[in-house]
């Protein structure tokens, strides 16, 4: 099992989730607020690569609900390259859709609401990305 980071782009914040080499499970790690400057984010996420040792970066991937790519995935697309440019990991994206709904869903279940909800959906976010990864045999 490999060490692995999950990623949930957003405009305004980023999710972040982890996965220990020694489970098989996704953990909602951190959110990083977006600060105007996409190379500040990414010396950002490369710190949290370095930090937790991961040794694949996993981003989410916008698709369309009938699985077709339009301009949210292509802007992903873009931005997963210069992620994977400031690292020294490969990045892989994966289909994305219903997470947020999922993580949502999740933090409802959990009796989280509100503001508090709105805190960490993004990390729940990526770490259903993750887990959708590691599941598929990431």
């Amino acid at each position: 099992m490999m060490r692995a980071i999950g990623i949930d782009l957003g405009s305004v914040r980023i999710g972040v989730a982890v996965a220990p080499d020694d489970v098989s499970v996704a953990v909602p790690y951190e959110v990083l607020e977006r600060s105007g400057k996409r190379a500040r984010d990414h010396r950002a996420l490369a710190g949290m690569v370095a930090d937790v040792g991961a040794e694949v970066v996993v981003i989410g991937l916008p698709t369309s609900l009938d699985g077709s790519e339009g301009p949210a995935a292509a802007a992903v697309r873009a931005e997963a390259g210069e992620i994977e440019a400031a690292l020294d990991v490969p990045v892989v994206l994966v289909d994305e859709r219903y997470t947020t709904v999922t993580a949502e869903r999740m933090l409802a279940e959990g009796g989280v609401r509100g503001p508090a909800r709105r805190e960490v959906v993004d990390k729940v976010a990526a770490a259903v990305i993750l887990q959708s990864w590691l599941d598929s045999g990431g």
